[in-house]
């Protein structure tokens, strides 16, 4: 064992020593500096700090500017939507009328309840929505029929606008992404003004509704219309492609529309309508995303992926799970794989016995459900079951009907929070 050397032991000692009263008095140096900077910034003038350059302007524009990586994307926003739910035949529901302009009839006391639930709906309550995000979803599409109590000049009754804010701010409260659309009274205007004339509706009623909403935070989106943006008045004679165009006018009046209104309008998540939501048809090279002021920012909606095979009564067997499959491949080359994301508007939930395929693997609406809606989570869509009261979701005991396919919407919901 090599013994100490006292001596150089000593050096040492004073060498650490010296270096931390160093250390301190350089320390002390700086705090007085500091001190002396800011007696003499109070003391500037304003011609001094526009001569300073310590601080430029580039440097306060970069201070105020959003960090790339803290924006949200387009597909941020689909991760977190998730699995969704209609308030259907509700706020979308009417009785036809003799009203040109709104196409619809004078109900009860002409009041937002006698229109709420005039098509069998019960009051929509918070309790509701509550239960709906206890389900396990995460968005909830509330369809419109702005056109019930409406004023003149397509003015929309304030006092329907207070009832739909209403119910927005339950889904708001219980941190759902709500999705608020003209329902049904799109097809009335498209099917009874001329092309022009429905254009300029469509404009003045998205600039009423975006004026509304314009401070609210941006799980608030709008979806420009429903399945009818295809369709025209009978005397109107338009070719496939002139049908497109009017298809790509009315996604570009609804999306320029919301935009001029300002607030978090000038970044809101827009859903464009497709061509009467059909994936054929949608996904055609003839349908264009419309021109916009912020980038990545517009959502495709669409419906049903397997809506010919429940039709053909087909659900379930080898061809439902193939056309299911194409049917979203259209989807994905035509947008997904290409940054743009894509809304399933409207989704079954229920398969009676007689729309099963003799080779279906299951049997029960649950086990389809699941298969289904795994499927389209797994190529990027946001599936939204369409829902009328106490059908698939109970408004009144504020759960899902079905135990086991309220396991599935919990266990895919569950799946997809892990993976985030």
């Amino acid at each position: 064992m090599q013994m100490i050397n006292m001596k150089a032991l000593q050096k040492i000692v004073a060498a650490i020593t010296s270096s931390v009263l160093m250390l301190l008095s350089a320390t002390a140096c700086s705090a007085n500096s500091v001190n002396d900077d800011a007696k003499v910034s109070k003391d500037m003038t304003t011609a001094d700090v526009k001569a300073s350059k310590t601080v430029t302007t580039a440097d306060v524009k970069d201070s105020k500017e959003t960090p790339k990586e803290t924006v949200k994307t387009s597909a941020d926003f689909a991760k977190e939507m998730g699995i969704g739910w209609n308030l259907g035949n509700t706020f979308d529901g009417f009785y036809s009328g003799d009203n040109e302009m709104t196409g619809a009839s004078v109900i009860g006391q002409n009041k937002p309840s006698n229109y709420e639930t005039c098509w069998g709906a019960v009051i929509t309550t918070e309790e509701c929505m509550k239960g709906i995000k206890e389900a396990g979803f995460n968005t909830v599409r509330i369809p419109v029929y702005w056109g019930n109590m409406m004023g003149d000049k397509f003015e929309i009754s304030d006092q329907l606008f207070d009832r739909i804010e209403e119910v927005v701010n339950y889904c708001l409260d219980n941190d759902l992404y709500v999705v608020l659309n003209i329902h049904h009274y799109d097809e009335y205007i498209i099917k009874h003004y001329s092309k022009s004339n429905a254009l300029k509706i469509m404009d003045s009623l998205w600039k009423q509704i975006a004026k509304r909403f314009k401070d609210y935070p941006d799980r608030l989106i709008f979806e420009g219309y429903n399945e009818n943006v295809g369709s025209h008045r009978e005397k109107d004679t338009f070719t496939d492609d002139e049908m497109y165009d009017y298809v790509n006018e009315l996604n570009q009046t609804f999306v320029s529309a919301v935009r001029k209104m300002g607030g978090n309008n000038d970044n809101r998540m827009l859903i464009i309508s497709g061509y009467h939501t059909n994936i054929d048809r949608t996904t055609d090279k003839r349908f264009k995303l419309p021109e916009d002021t912020v980038e990545d920012r517009i959502m495709v909606s669409v419906h049903y992926v397997d809506n010919s095979m429940f039709w053909g009564n087909k659900v379930g067997g080898k061809e439902w799970r193939d056309y299911c499959k194409s049917q979203c491949e259209l989807l994905k080359k035509a947008f997904v794989d290409k940054g743009i994301q894509v809304f399933l508007g409207e989704c079954s939930f229920h398969w009676d016995e007689d729309r099963l395929a003799s080779d279906a693997k299951g049997r029960t609406s649950a086990e389809i459900l699941k298969e289904r809606t795994q499927m389209e989570l797994d190529y990027g869509l946001i599936p939204i079951i369409w829902d009328t009261n106490n059908d698939f979701y109970s408004r009144t005991e504020c759960k899902i009907n079905d135990p086991a396919s309220a396991v599935v919407i919990k266990e895919l919901t569950d799946e997809l929070k892990a993976k985030q």
